[in-house]
């Protein structure tokens, strides 16, 4: 049986006729249901669904009467595995090829002997980069990883997981650390089974493929189908091969090798009912139709194309971007822009995937050191207790020494961090002093008090404004936070300015709670000035009409709540008033950096709102916690 389990994946037809020749001299013995377990391998490999499914089933109920032996437990964990690679390699069901990989393991579990655990670890990995699971894929290999390292498996054997790694990384486009993964892999590519350097060549053309290399590509397709054609058995993967050559001859332009691989392969996948692999071979005949001028053709085959339960990503974003082709070619674009958009949604989800991975192999990688810490502390203990006792005794003391480093480093970058923080505050709102009190505006006061002064005595009061307007401004740009009092009548300094521009149909109201005492509620520097100065110079200096301007600040609770609201149209992207936005990147700076520091944040929302008179009207609102804190210490 050993001798025939070794050439299971070669010539899985000679191990069919060996476990035949067996079957007729055993009985309905452990020995007899270990050969079934290696004739339901070779028809898997033969792709031979049916059968493969009857063999596991007898195993199964086998399994569920017999005694509950580590050899038994071991044989239904064998089983489990087996379906699950027919669920993924012939049914092309994901979700349940993760059932049974899962019951797989949790059988392996239950033994002693580990040494089949890695194996569904990576099928479990394999499954999950199909379902574009790719976080819970990465978890599986780096966990197999893990178990070889327990085992002490030697690094010739950990392949697999090398080019498991590599084909997340080339799922999120990774592709630096997927080379990485598939040059770790190819050391030891002379010791691979045949169906293991499918996995491998196939996999590392597909990772050019994403890249556009189509030349190289095209070089890993070709030494893929050679050794495929080299062993009877591997049909599966000689015509798994073939789409490949297909879509890549396809992509080059060369339509007559593209047409001759898809047709050689469909009737294959059709045979088995693999709708998986017909999707995608029914999507580059609709690519290749078009390529050959045959609009119709493509039309009769989108519409005749299977359609499976669940699509990989992949193959959706190839469809996606065919479909983008065939709907320009007919002239609807409305259906081309839909397509293109839905591809732009999956790029999207794939770098949230990666960030997600990043975490998951972070969060592994923690729990792996640590086991393998507790792991070393054990055994110097079981060595000698004395030992053991020193050890505890210098931790302790390089403990509480490391404490006192930890603390002095912490305040140190804490300060480091605070005088940062000011300086980037500080920076951020002398850049926008230019913007806000412009030069244009200053000249345009002056000037105009200037010709008053000169025409008839007037009281100065607009001069006098401007003056302390320009003095406050630079005084609050240094400041992380003043009171609602000093806001407000910087506010109130700057519309008395701007009255005379704004006309006598210029309305400015306040209406500010009277529990509220504005000289000691504290707002981040420049809070309302910014939005006031906004809807002045965007939304009312060049309105016709009423102008109106509301400052609201109410009490809610344990927070102050903030609105400045305008009728000067609203927000419109395309406006010719629209500014450079430096302010508003102020204010959200600013309030990003101090919510650092708070576990109530300070929320902000702006929008369009309707007025009373029928007209749109733009709307800022703050919600300041009253216990907020501009000390910039984390709390």
């Amino acid at each position: 049986m050993t001798l025939i389990g070794d050439s299971v994946s070669k010539n899985p037809a000679w191990v069919c006729k060996q476990a035949d020749s067996l079957l007729a001299s055993e009985t309905d013995s452990f020995d007899y249901y270990q050969l079934l377990m290696l004739k339901a391998k070779a028809l898997m490999f033969l792709s031979v669904s049916d059968s493969t499914m009857c063999y596991l089933d007898k195993i199964e109920t086998y399994c569920e009467k017999a005694n509950r032996t580590p050899e038994v437990i071991q044989l239904c964990a064998e089983a489990w595995n087996v379906r699950g690679n027919v669920y993924s390699r012939i049914k092309a069901s994901a979700d349940s090829a993760v059932w049974a990989y899962r019951k797989a393991y949790g059988y392996a579990m239950q033994i002693k002997d580990k040494t089949f655990v890695p194996d569904i670890c990576l099928n479990l990995g394999d499954a999950y980069v199909r379902l574009a699971r790719y976080d819970e894929g990465s978890y599986w290999y780096r966990y197999a990883l893990s178990v070889f390292d327990s085992l002490r498996i030697p690094e010739e054997k950990r392949f697999p997981v090398y080019y498991g790694l590599a084909q997340v990384n080339m799922e999120l486009r990774y592709f630096s650390k997927c080379d990485y993964y598939y040059d770790l892999a190819y050391r030891f590519y002379d010791r691979m089974q045949p169906f293991e350097k499918h996995i491998y060549l196939n996999n590392r053309g597909n990772s050019y493929y994403f890249r556009e290399d189509y030349e190289t590509a095209l070089k890993y397709f070709r030494r893929s189908l050679e050794l495929s054609n080299q062993y009877p058995g591997m049909e599966f993967e000689r015509n798994l091969t073939m789409i490949n050559l297909g879509e890549v001859y396809l992509l080059l332009n060369r339509t007559d090798s593209a047409e001759y691989y898809l047709s050689r392969c469909y009737d294959f996948f059709h045979s088995i009912g693999n709708i998986s692999a017909l999707y995608y071979i029914d999507t580059q005949l609709i690519e290749l139709a078009l390529k050959q001028g045959n609009l119709e053709l493509a039309s009769r085959r989108l519409k005749e194309a299977v359609k499976p339960e669940h699509i990989d990503p992949n193959m959706v974003h190839i469809r996606n971007r065919y479909l983008q082709h065939y709907y320009a070619e007919k002239g609807d674009f409305k259906q081309a822009y839909h397509y293109q958009s839905e591809n732009q949604r999956i790029d999207d989800s794939t770098r949230n995937e990666w960030i997600k991975m990043r975490v998951m192999e972070i969060a592994l990688q923690y729990s792996r050191d640590s086991t393998l810490m507790k792991k070393e502390i054990s055994i110097r203990e079981k060595e000698n207790q004395v030992l053991r006792l020193h050890q505890w005794l210098y931790a302790a003391i390089s403990g509480v020494l490391l404490l006192a480093i930890l603390i002095l480093v912490i305040r140190r970058k804490r300060d480091r961090e605070r005088w940062r923080m000011q300086t980037v505050m500080t920076s951020l709102r002398l850049a926008n002093v230019r913007s806000r009190i412009s030069p244009h505006f200053i000249f345009n006061v002056l000037s105009r008090e200037v010709n008053l002064h000169s025409k008839a005595e007037k009281d100065d009061g607009n001069l006098m404004g401007l003056i302390k307007l320009l003095r406050r401004n630079l005084e609050m740009t240094d400041s992380v936070s003043v009171s609602l009092a000093d806001e407000l009548d910087f506010v109130s300094t700057y519309i008395q300015l701007e009255k005379e521009v704004l006309g006598e149909q210029f309305t400015y109201v306040q209406d500010i709670d009277k529990d509220i005492d504005l000289a000691t509620v504290h707002v981040p520097s420049m809070l309302i000035q910014i939005p006031v100065e906004n809807a002045i110079k965007h939304g009312l200096r060049t309105k016709q009409g009423k102008r109106l301007l509301n400052v609201q600040i109410r009490c809610g609770g344990e927070a102050v709540e903030i609105i400045i609201r305008d009728n000067g149209g609203g927000y419109r992207e395309k406006s010719l008033n629209r500014g450079t936005g430096t302010g508003m990147k102020v204010i959200t700076r600013t309030i990003q950096l101090l919510n650092y520091y708070n576990r109530t944040p300070i929320t902000m929302c702006i929008g369009n709102v309707p007025m009373d008179d029928g007209e749109t009207g733009c709307e800022v609102r703050f919600v300041v916690p009253l216990d907020y804190s501009y000390q910039l210490n984390k709390r």
